[in-house]
């Protein structure tokens, strides 16, 4: 049966290349960003390590079918180690490698049965895993050959299966068109399942994240720096378009830019010298978090090495202050040097690397008694996280993450170990009594290692009863902007084609709860321990509106304990020390006035002063003289009203009698030499301001006249 013309061009799209490639428009007045990503990207082979590292990483995770179906046969046993690289991108291209040869390799071991190239006695099962992987990459350069470079270190099975498959290049390209046509697939990418697919296109749409590294360069010189380069900023993530750029809501200084930009990215300046940094918004907000929590002088743990990166955005973040960040889990010393290489470039200087794991270091350690805050980034099953590569290189998880994602799901065993392994590091951290907050954070979408495990270690009760206890409190990620105030006690962000999967929660501890208390309810906390004795607080009835302090009945003159009043409100404390000053002031002028009663006497006609401009702490004092009683006087009706409202205080003067000091006339008389005594006191808005008593009239005594 002849094939339909369609099909027939379809076949010699393969044969040509063109298949893959869609023609892309340039925009009015731009040329097309896409077009010129994919010139980037253009496909000429990868280095013979790359190759081998796929297959070994492949030889772990590719599907095992049943014997019944096993038609074509990898090696038994566990994948090899993955052999050191010299550059990230190389690695990068490896596990690209590994994870499309598991999403095509139902299609890729069709093509071999199909064109007869396997079974093949040259190339025992051992290399399988390697024959899969380079077929993935030979028909993405659309069967052309390989560029191979001088520099490129030769490896002979690499050599040996690239011959083998280049000599039936023809038979593949037709394999796969048959495969195409029977599937009615328009490109490869349409016979993965709709989940796959869906996922890979959310991931390929989703907005690149970089946060800006302040040791280096400033957020101000960064935005004139885009602008000269014809970059636009825009408000929201969904305005991002073409050249634009747009900062995080949550963190000040995180940007995001168009996913087809990323190639182009990373060819700038601002990237090659680390001022820019790409890395998922998830970890920007875990240290963004931690921050929040941190006072001057605090330091934090690091539990995981993990990412590089988020280790010296902490570093950034506490630029300004004394804090040490300690890093847990440095094994060896050459790990050791690579990071502390690294932060040197980044200029972090404030980093202190730990041998032990975290779950090994004693929570009593000398020199973390000043950490204030735990940062804990678990190693988690990851299906939240928006690039399953990064995340697997930049938090140096594992390959079994594709595996995963490719099936949508977890093992039940595989979630379970990894949800009890992040409990017991939750409670540990726990354990550190010094510590005031820890910030836990995965890129997960299951409970079980998000909202579970954070329940289970609060009702673990580990903090024992001489510390306060943890409780949840909603995260903050940038203290000067108002706007990141939230109400929710945790923070998830579902995958989406603008975001990652993420889950995030505080715990801090429970603060003392007499902060909260009113000032009744501390009063009677401590007379019930019999910490005030020399004090009555008046409940309030029911039904009355409940006020800070109703009635205060104290010995003041005999001197309160400044420790005492620290129990109320801070200004009640004020208005009580004022009131004490008062006393003291009072307690001078009777001594005062008791002097001068045996000199002079006030006459009747002077008249006392307005009970109203008097504090009401008089009224609690010792008794007093003739004047002072005259200023103690208040109505019933003044009482109440000062029981009720609590009048600001303001210094006044008050001018008493001169007092006389006594001596003898020719006649026996006693006379008064002025002098002006005054005291200071508190007294309402409303009062006198300073009254001076007038001074008596003094009697005229005319000499005795001596007759001779």
């Amino acid at each position: 049966m002849p094939e339909p013309k369609n099909n027939l061009s379809l076949h010699e799209d393969v044969i040509n290349g063109t298949s893959d490639l869609s023609e892309v428009k340039k925009p009015d007045g731009k040329e097309s960003v896409v077009k010129r990503t994919m010139t980037l990207i253009e496909k000429t082979g990868c280095h013979d390590i790359v190759y081998i590292n796929a297959a070994q990483i492949f030889q772990g995770i590719h599907t095992e079918k049943s014997k019944d179906r096993m038609l074509v046969r990898y090696a038994g046993g566990s994948a090899a180690p993955v052999l050191p690289v010299k550059d990230v991108s190389s690695q990068r291209l490896s596990y690209e490698l590994a994870f499309n040869a598991l999403k095509y390799q139902e299609l890729l071991e069709e093509m071999l049965l199909d064109s007869c190239v396997y079974p093949c006695h040259s190339i025992p099962d051992e290399l399988t895993s390697l024959l899969v992987v380079m077929l993935y990459d030979l028909q993405d350069r659309k069967f052309q050959a390989r560029e191979i470079s001088d520099e490129d270190e030769p490896v002979a099975d690499v050599r040996k299966v690239e011959h083998y498959l280049y000599s039936f290049k023809t038979k593949l390209a037709a394999a796969l068109a048959r495969y195409r046509i029977k599937h009615d697939a328009p490109s490869i990418e349409h016979v993965l399942p709709e989940t796959i697919r869906k996922q890979h296109q959310r991931a390929s749409a989703l907005p690149l994240c970089v946060w800006i590294n302040t040791f280096k360069i400033s957020l101000e010189d960064v935005f004139r720096d885009l602008k000269e380069k014809g970059f636009t900023k825009v408000e929201s993530v969904s305005d991002l378009d073409h050249y634009t750029y747009g900062v995080d809501q949550h963190c000040g200084d995180v940007l995001f830019f168009p996913s087809s930009l990323k190639e182009e990215l990373l060819n700038l300046d601002l990237f090659a010298d680390c001022k820019l940094l790409l890395q998922d918004k998830s970890r920007s907000l875990a240290v963004h978090a931690a921050q929040a929590q941190l006072n001057s002088g605090d330091d934090i743990i690091v539990a995981h090495v993990g990412s590089h990166l988020t280790i010296a955005h902490m570093s950034v973040l506490t630029n300004h202050s004394t804090s040490t960040i300690f890093v847990c889990g440095v094994k060896s010393s050459a790990k050791a040097a690579e990071l502390r290489n690294f932060f040197s470039h980044m200029e972090c200087t404030n980093i202190q690397l730990l041998h032990e794991d975290f779950t090994e270091t004693a929570p009593t350690d000398p020199k973390l008694q000043k950490a204030k805050v735990i940062l804990l980034l678990p190693q988690c099953s990851g299906l939240g996280a928006g690039d399953p590569i990064d995340f697997i290189l930049n938090e140096h998880g594992d390959a079994g993450l594709l595996k995963d994602l490719f099936r949508g799901t977890v093992a039940k065993d595989k979630l379970s170990v990894l949800s009890e392994r992040q409990l017991n590091e939750l409670i540990h951290a726990m354990k550190f009594k010094e510590v005031q907050a820890i910030v836990y954070c995965t890129c997960s979408i299951y409970p079980e290692e998000n909202e579970r495990v954070v329940k289970k270690a609060l009702e673990s009760g580990v903090e024992g009863d001489k510390v306060q206890p943890y409780r949840l409190i909603p995260p903050v990620f940038d203290t000067c902007s108002d706007s990141n105030v939230s109400t929710e006690t945790f923070f998830k962000a579902e995958p989406s084609e603008i975001s990652s999967g993420c889950f995030l929660a505080v715990l801090a501890r429970k603060k003392d709860s007499s902060e909260n208390m009113s000032a009744e309810d501390i009063l009677g906390q401590a007379a019930a321990k019999g910490l005030l004795e020399d004090i009555l607080v008046e409940k309030p009835k029911e039904g009355e509106k409940k006020q800070k302090v109703t009635q205060l009945t104290c010995n003041i003159a005999g001197g309160v304990k400044p420790k005492i009043t620290e129990l109320l409100h801070p200004q009640t404390v004020s208005n009580i020390k004022a009131e004490v000053a008062v006393s003291k002031a009072v307690s001078n002028v009777q001594q005062n006035v008791s002097r001068t009663k045996a000199g002079v006497q006030l006459k009747k006609s002077i008249r006392p002063t307005s009970a109203r401009a008097l504090p009401e702490v008089l009224k609690h004092t010792h008794p007093l003289s003739p004047v002072g009683k005259a200023y103690g006087r208040q109505t019933p009706a003044r009482k109440a009203r000062a029981e009720h409202k609590r009048v600001v205080l303001k210094l006044a003067k008050i001018t008493f009698p001169p007092e006389a000091t006594p001596y003898l006339s020719s006649q026996g008389n006693k006379a008064g030499i002025p002098a002006h005594h005054c005291f200071h006191c508190w007294s309402a808005a409303g009062g006198f301001r300073g009254r001076v008593l007038p001074a008596p009239r003094r009697k005229t005594v005319r000499p005795a006249v001596l007759h001779p």
